[in-house]
């Protein structure tokens, strides 16, 4: 019923910038909280940012200070970005849109490879 695009990774220099961005296309309303996870090598996907319809924005501990999530609900997208990346970066970025009020609309991307490395 929805569909996320995601595009923006790939292999990025230490210090180097991210901005990946997630299309929602399909039976997706502004209503869905969206959000950003990651799953680094060897580990277990954890939430890196969520942001909801109205702006309002969550991150992880471990990335707070770090990462910028932010929405365009006009073209329902969403975004994360960090300048300054570090190689403990280095994973793999899944969007998701999620509805705040039902557990079965919860939706995942194909999943982004971004590589720190020089």
């Amino acid at each position: 019923q929805v569909q996320l695009v995601e595009s923006g990774g790939g292999l990025v220099q230490p210090g180097g910038s991210l901005r990946l961005s997630c299309v929602a296309s399909g039976r997706f309303y502004s209503a869905y909280t969206m959000a950003w996870y990651r799953q680094a090598p060897g580990k277990q996907r954890d939430l890196v940012a969520d942001i909801s319809s109205g702006g309002n924005t969550k991150y992880a501990y471990s990335v707070k200070g770090r990462f910028t999530i932010s929405r365009d609900n006009a073209k329902n997208t969403a975004y994360l970005q960090r300048n300054g990346l570090k190689i403990e970066d280095t994973a793999v970025y899944y969007c998701n849109v999620r509805s705040p009020s039902s557990t079965w609309a919860n939706y995942w991307g194909q999943g982004a490879q971004v590589t720190v490395s020089s």
